[in-house]
């Protein structure tokens, strides 16, 4: 009996020990697990030369002229897109320009389907098809809609502020005939300043948290947040390169607007090549970052 009770004790004195050794190699795991998964702080980002954003602009037209298909359909989207922004200016002048911005918010996710023919055509050395790149969207599409709702909320927060500045300058609103001439009327010049700084604020912060972001949730399918902050690193990190790319986009889209938006037709699509490849290069894959 005697025996038996010791055999017993010692098998109770066992088992915790057993549990606290599970814990032990779990929480082990856990920290393998994250060491092994690079904080979205210690992402590798490049550094970039003044010459990269030409490159990635000759890349882009490079992918278009490989899968033209593709790239006149989603033109045509730009196309209607900017027509529907000429609509907007005849009708409600004051929200042209936070809807402008509207117009190259939404252009990185219509460029979904041209981020995913370039990684196949990078990654895969493949024509890709329409239909693959017009279903991009759905293996993250939680986390794009979460990342488009915060987009959308500082489109709306322009808006609004680009009503209250014609509020505080025009006591009414200006008619779209002569809204020109009013606006570059020499005694609305702080008008003129106002409107000016505070959309460039707006967009500086867009472009700042999106340049990146939606190529690399869809290629990596990370959360938004880390999408977002590794997109602000890599303009902290590169600022005057990363300007001039903005400035470039902001560019040609205004050109490709000039004729009636044809341009869009061709300009819109490089755009969203070229962005694929500005994100790979900026956030190099996992095997060349090792």
């Amino acid at each position: 009996m005697a025996d038996a009770a010791e055999a017993e004790s010692t098998e109770m004195s066992a088992q915790p020990t057993e549990e606290l050794s599970e814990s032990a190699r779990l929480l082990a795991r856990r920290e393998a697990e994250r060491q092994r998964t690079p904080s979205v702080f210690s992402l590798p980002l490049a550094s970039l030369s003044v010459a990269d954003p030409f490159h990635w602009l000759r890349l882009g037209w490079a992918d278009f002229k490989r899968c033209p298909r593709i790239g006149l359909f989603y033109g045509l989207c730009f196309f209607a897109m900017g027509h529907a922004l000429l609509a907007v200016f005849q009708n409600a002048p004051a929200y042209v320009l936070a809807l402008s911005a509207g117009f190259l918010l939404m252009g990185p996710f219509l460029c979904l389907g041209l981020y995913d023919a370039s990684k196949a055509m990078q990654t895969q050395s493949h024509r890709p098809s329409l239909r693959a790149s017009l279903l991009a969207w759905r293996p993250t599409k939680g986390t794009m809609g979460i990342f488009a709702g915060v987009l959308l909320i500082l489109e709306l927060l322009w808006g609004r502020a680009s009503l209250v500045v014609f509020a505080v300058t025009f006591n009414t609103m200006p008619s779209t005939e002569k809204l020109l001439p009013q606006l570059i009327n020499p005694e609305n010049i702080g008008f003129l300043i106002t409107y000016t700084v505070v959309g460039s604020l707006f967009a500086g912060l867009i472009f700042v948290t999106s340049v990146i972001s939606i190529p690399m949730i869809m290629d990596r399918q990370v959360d938004a947040i880390s999408a977002g902050l590794t997109s602000i690193r890599a303009c902290l990190r590169n600022p005057g390169v990363m300007l001039l790319w903005g400035a470039l986009i902001t560019l040609l889209v205004a050109l490709a607007m000039l004729p009636l938006f044809l341009g869009l037709f061709v300009i819109g699509p490089v755009i969203g090549h070229a962005t694929w490849h500005a994100y790979r290069h900026i956030v190099p894959p996992p095997t060349a970052a090792s």
